[in-house]
Order: C-alpha cells, then structure tokens, then sequence
C-alpha cells in the first residue's frame, strides 16, 4: 500500500529547496515547471466523471446519474480502473512529448457525490442519487478504482462539491445555503465522510457557494473543524474555478483579492483553480498569512505528487502501453454499464418486441440519431458512435424497414430557419402511420441541462425551469399519439421529467439517460429483448415541479424519497424487468458491525438481472426520517421460474438517526426492514404487483 508518511517527507524536503516565490508558483492549477529542481510543469485541472474527458479520445461511459441505475458497487470500481488505466495511458505519452497541458495530468476532479437534491439542477446529471447511502456507495467504489491499491496512486481522485452544493446554478457564486445541523449531518456531508474515511480519497474540491455563512473554499467549519479536524482528512484542497474570487466579488465576504487569497490558504485550501492565488505573494507582504502558510499547501500538494510516483522513473504505471485507451476490454464494460443502466418505467406488454411480426419500424425524434444525447456534459471524444437510430439499424439488419424522422427539433420552433413552425411534424406523421411500432426518442442534452453559461436554455443557467420536455417535443409527442400507432418513448436526459402524457398514452416508456458513446446499441438490444432490463431509477420522477418546494429552499423536507409526502409518477428505486421477480420471504442475523439479510427471491417470469432493495424504518424515533432509507443491495441473476436465495448486507449504523444537533445515535428499539425489488411506498408496490419482506427488528 501507499506510504502518505514517506511522501510527506520527500514533499518536505523538496519544498525546503524552493524560494517562497517558488512555492507559491505551485499552488495555481497551472504549476509551472522548476527546472533547477527537475519538477516539471503540472495542470491540476483534470475530468473524469464517466471516462477522461476533454483530453481527446477515450472510452465514454454512462453519464454518472445513469452508472447510478446499476446500484452496483463492483462494476463501478471496474469503471474506475478503466479510466484510470485510459488516464495513465495518455499520461505517459503525454510527458513523453512534452505535453504538460490542462486535462493531461493524473489529478482528477471527479467524483461529484453532491445530492441530488432536486431535480431541476443541470448538474444533477453528474451526481449519483438523492439519497445519500447510495451516493456514498458508489463514490467509494469509483473513487477506489481510480486511485488504485498499489505502491502509488494510480491517479488522485477528488470528491467534489464541498459541501451543500446543488443549484441554482445562475447564483451559485453569490449563494448562501442554509441548512439545520440535522440535514447538514444526515443528508448533505454523509457521502463525503465516507469518501474521506473509507475511499480515501486524495483531494476534496470546495463549492462555490457559501454554506452557513462561509464560503465552501474558505470555511472554518467545512475545511478545519469537519475535513481536517474531525474526519482526519490529510489530502488537498482544490477550489472550483474562479470560486476565491467570488469571496470578494460576489459573497462580499473579503474585499481584495489578497484578502480573499488569504482566506482560503489560511483555512487549508491548496490549490487555486483560478487567477486569485497570483495574489498570495501580496498578502504575504501585506502580513495577511505567514510563509508558513504558504510551506504547509506546498507540501500538501507535492505529497500527492510523490504519492502518484511522479518523480520514480520506476513507477509500474509508467508502463501501461497507449493500446489501452478505447480497448476492447473497456468498450465491452461501457457498453455493459449502458445495458445495466437503462431503466424501463412502463411496459404494456409491447416489449420486448418480436421481429418476426414487425415489417416497418418508425424511429422519430431529435434525440434518435444525435450524438450529443449520448454522451452528457463533461465527456471525453470517442472514436465511434451508435445513436439509437444507428442501434436499432444495425439490430434489424435487412429484417424489417426503419423509416425516420427527427420530427421536431430539440428546443426551437422549427428544424429549418425558413420553415414554418412545426416543419417535420408531417413527416414524424407519415413515418407513424407507415409503421407497425414506433419508437420515440425524446429528451435534453448538456446544452439544455448542465452547468452554468449555456445559451441555448432557460436564462442560460444551466438548470431546468421545470420538469416539462421543451415544447416542440412535447408537440411531437402529441402528434405520434394521435396516429394510434403504438409507441415506444425513450427518453434520454440527465435528470427527472414529467412523463405523464407518455406514461398515459404510450406502450412503454424508457429512461435511456445519456448512455455513453454506444449506448444506442444498448437501448436496441433492450427493445429486442437480448436481453432483460434492470437499472432501478436512483432519483425520484415526480409529476411536476410544483410538487416540491423553492429550487433555492435547502431544507430537505418533502424532498426526495425519504421526505417526500406525495404522490410521484416514478419513485426512486423503481425499474420494471422482463422478468417476475418477488420476494416472498427474509431473515436476519447478526455479524459483527454489520446484518446480513438472506432473501428468498423468486421469479415466474423469463430469466433477468434484478436489485433487491432493503430499506429501514425507525418505528419509535421523532428524529427519524419520514418515510424510511435505503440500507443496502445487491444484485442478482434469476433464471426463468426459479428460486434462490441471497444475502445482503446492512451496515449497523443504518439504526442511527441524526437528532436537532447533528449528533448521530441509535434511539430507538424498534425498525422495520423491507426487502424486495422496491421501496415499500404504496405506488411502487402497484407498479410492480409485488411487496417487499418484512422483517421487524427489536434490540
């Protein structure tokens, strides 16, 4: 294993050698080089939520809230050492040509374990889940396969946004998110313990926004008191870009630019992303921070170096050839990951469809043959993509005829400049009418939901108005029904819709989320039934907006599924199989800190992939939540009308709640756990005709 102390004294003995100017040159993401010390120049500014990105080709998973669909720990610490390899891969050939540029390194700010919250906040797309077992789950295990368990790191992972951070994007810079000690503890800085405590994770990037009054890169409560003072962390602190000089531009917390340098190093914030630490050298004189201030982040940031065998010509990395990138091996898993990660939401019977009695097959939609619906925001390039389109083309082959049409355009009136509104309705008709199934293919892209500054959206903020489809798909929509042809809608989008009108007038319903460079050929295969699906919704699908309360409102009531006092359209943890799958019965026993739960799982249906969900509920505690939490899963493999068994595993600390002060305890003697498929909510036992276990609990 990594030896941090080692590296601290290499760091150490490295930074004695640089003049303060020096070391202060280290702290900017654009380190330059130090050539009368042999460091060369390192770009801190690297992305990797769902494969390299931005540095030219690479293989391009599901954007991370589809990966989230799998609710599978093992897969997405596979997806991590993919990336990472991909990552060494042109690392190496990078140095080897002199190339020290922005995305080249091996320091990767990804992942981003911030809730989602709420599901009009364009970043969503780059998260895991509203719920914050999950989220910590699955950013454990990417974080672990990143970073590797050999002599060095095999990149440095960062878990981002510290903390509370989740929209609206348009304030963010001038934001205040205020939330009680009890959602702070029990909702929002979960998943970043454990990513600290249990992944390890080497880096922590602060927010924008201020939580509590602070600014997230320069709190006393986030950074000292909770990071470094209670969890231990000993990595580096990394701002979001431009985030120091928001202190005095926007949050008015300081009122120069040296104020606001000083600030962040002062509460251990080591690396700027941004301009505002070409000031450090200024506060310093201005007897703002000491130069001890400065040693310290100095050395925080070459321990990573020295961690990541930067300076061993030996490091085993250093061999891992360039034939690695967009392998077979790594394609298969993201294509795999796709397969996993689509959802099925509604299903009358009319999937999987069957070839033989199929002649004409209509694809329509803005969605179907574009190659940005495939792959979210902060994406890598890849050398081939498969749209749905190309999927099911390539599927049918000579079998039956594929007609389309793009029939509307993703958000505008019109798909030419001179044509009337609506100019490709007709055509979406006609293609409908010629048919024997039609298959819709709806939804965003990153340039309708994502980060800030994008023009073509609401305000260019990158977050949703609502949870409505832009109105010229909406439109579409209406028209294919109005055929009478049967139809299929797939809906590819980074977050949660209103899919009523498709949930009331189509055969099926999809959520394709954005699955990757070649996920068209996952959804094809779906839809043909090669095989079962069994991603699980790892958010809410709520009927509209107006359900929930103010974007900018943090408190977590009547949000997400453990809150939330009404009724939804999809509740979180839902997916529909090609399979019959039930649990009729559950036990429990005791092991250690932890209970494992063997279920009795049976299936009347055709063999599939299924998640078995526990949740728990506290039966006596006032502080505990609402509904109840999602504690564990697993999955399994179920061949047609069989019977078997499988364990889960529950942590104990699921009987903890967190009371008023965000103290965490057991405090109570009485739960209920249910396993099954599902939450234990009335409208997911409807949808799928099936209940979970039961199984009471008294210590």
């Amino acid at each position: 294993m990594r030896d941090r102390t080692k590296a601290q004294a290499a760091a150490k003995a490295l930074v004695a050698q640089m003049t303060i100017e020096e070391r202060a040159s280290q702290l900017k993401y654009d380190a330059p080089a130090i050539d009368r010390l042999g460091i060369p120049a390192y770009n801190w500014w690297n992305e990797a939520l769902h494969g390299v990105a931005r540095a030219g080709t690479a293989t391009m998973f599901p954007q991370p809230v589809a990966m989230a669909s799998m609710f599978d720990e093992d897969i997405m610490k596979k997806i991590g050492d993919a990336v990472a390899t991909e990552a060494r891969a042109k690392y190496n050939e990078a140095v080897k040509h002199g190339d020290h540029d922005i995305y080249k390194g091996l320091t990767f700010w990804s992942p981003n374990i911030n809730l989602f919250r709420d599901p009009r906040w364009g970043r969503g797309q780059e998260t895991y889940s509203e719920d914050p077992y999950l989220t910590a789950r699955l950013g454990v295990s990417y974080i672990k396969g990143l970073q590797g368990d050999g002599e060095y790191l095999k990149v440095a992972a960062c878990a981002k946004h510290f903390a509370v951070h989740s929209g609206p994007e348009a304030l963010r810079h001038e934001f205040d998110a205020e939330v009680s000690e009890k959602d702070l503890w029990e909702t929002y800085l979960p998943a970043f313990e454990v990513a600290v405590k249990e992944g390890e994770v080497e880096s922590v990037m602060g927010a924008y926004n201020r939580t509590l009054g602070e600014p997230c890169c320069g709190s006393e409560l986030l950074m000292k008191k909770i990071l470094r003072g209670k969890w231990g962390f000993e990595g580096h602190y990394v701002s979001d870009c431009w985030a120091i000089s928001d202190f005095h531009n926007h949050h008015h917390i300081t009122a120069t630019a040296p104020e606001s340098a000083a600030l962040a190093i002062k509460m251990g914030c080591d690396v700027n992303c941004g301009v505002t630490y070409l000031y450090l050298l200024r506060a310093l004189e201005d007897g703002l921070i000491t130069e001890e201030d400065i040693t310290a982040a100095t050395e925080r940031v070459f321990t990573t170096r020295f961690l990541l065998g930067e300076f061993d010509e030996n490091c085993a990395y250093n061999a891992i050839p360039y034939e690695t990138v967009e392998c077979a091996e790594h394609l298969a898993l993201s294509e795999e990951a796709a397969r996993k990660s689509v959802v099925l939401l509604k299903n009358d019977g009319i999937l999987p469809l069957n070839l033989e009695n199929l002649r004409t097959i209509g694809v329509i939609g803005p969605n179907a043959d574009d190659r940005m619906s495939l792959i979210g925001n902060y994406h890598g390039t890849a050398s081939r993509y498969i749209t749905v389109l190309e999927g099911i083309q390539d599927y049918v082959g000579d079998k039956a005829r594929v007609l389309y049409s793009e029939g509307s355009h993703l958000y505008r009136d019109r798909v030419e400049g001179l044509g009337l509104p609506n100019d490709r309705i007709a055509e979406a008709q006609t293609v409908a009418e010629h048919s024997d199934v039609v298959v819709l293919v709806v939804g965003l892209n990153e340039n309708l939901e994502g980060e800030e500054m994008h023009e073509s959206n609401a305000g260019g903020s990158g977050d949703k108005l609502d949870l409505l489809l832009p109105e010229p798909q909406r439109r579409l929509m209406e028209a294919v029904a109005e055929t009478g042809k049967p139809v299929i809608l797939i809906n590819m989008t980074g977050s949660a819709m209103d899919l009523r009108f498709a949930d009331q007038h189509f055969s099926a319903v999809v959520q394709g989320w954005y699955p990757g460079a070649r996920g068209g050929k996952a959804i094809a295969e779906l839809l043909f039934g090669k095989y079962s699906p069994s991603g699980k919704l790892p958010v809410t699908f709520y009927n509209s907006a107006d359900d929930l309360p103010d974007f900018t409102d943090y408190a977590m009531e009547n949000r997400t599924y453990r809150y939330f006092k009404g009724d939804v359209l999809y509740p979180f943890g839902y997916g529909l199989t090609y399979g019959k799958v039930e649990v009729p019965d559950a036990t429990l026993r005791e092991d250690g800190d932890r209970f494992i739960i063997t279920a009795t799982v049976t299936n009347s249906g055709r063999a599939t992939d299924e998640i078995l969900e526990v949740y728990i509920r506290d039966n006596e505690s006032k502080f505990a939540v609402r509904n109840h939490s999602l504690c564990g899963f697993t999955h399994i493999s179920i061949g047609e009308n069989e019977t078997k068994t499988a364990e889960i595993m529950v942590p104990k600390t699921a009987l903890e709640i967190v009371d008023d002060h965000g103290e965490r305890r057991v405090d109570s003697h009485c739960f209920t756990l249910f396993v099954g498929i599902s939450q234990p909510d009335e409208k997911s036992c409807a949808l799928l005709g099936t209940k979970p276990a039961e199984i009471e609990l008294d210590i």
